[in-house]
């Protein structure tokens, strides 16, 4: 006999809102390229933010069409402080592209 689970909310087991999903907008030079271009925009996300939270965070917030993301986990650096090594930490960042008809402004 085999038994059903329920399903669990996320492996974490924590449920993020959109607010919490997108901690800042990445605007960068290569950032400002891809948006003109591309209209493909970057992210800093939570690190245990999924592709679907993503999604659902970036239509909610701006009312947008989201056509693609692509997420990225960024290893921190190592970095001096006077005589020690110390580290960052490390970060996600996701890049989200539209639908043609849909454009996000930042600037």
């Amino acid at each position: 006999m085999t038994r059903i689970q329920p399903p669990a909310a996320k492996e974490g087991g924590i449920q993020l809102e959109p607010h919490q999903v997108l901690l800042r907008p990445l605007v960068t030079e290569k950032g400002v390229h891809r948006a003109t271009r591309h209209n493909q925009y970057a992210f800093e996300i939570h690190r245990d933010a999924t592709k679907a939270d993503v999604r659902s965070a970036v239509e909610s917030l701006f009312d947008v069409k989201v056509a693609k993301v692509r997420t990225q986990t960024r290893k921190g650096k190592l970095r001096r402080y006077k005589m020690r090594f110390g580290r960052t930490s490390d970060w996600k960042r996701a890049i989200v592209q539209l639908h043609p008809d849909h454009k996000i402004d930042f600037f």
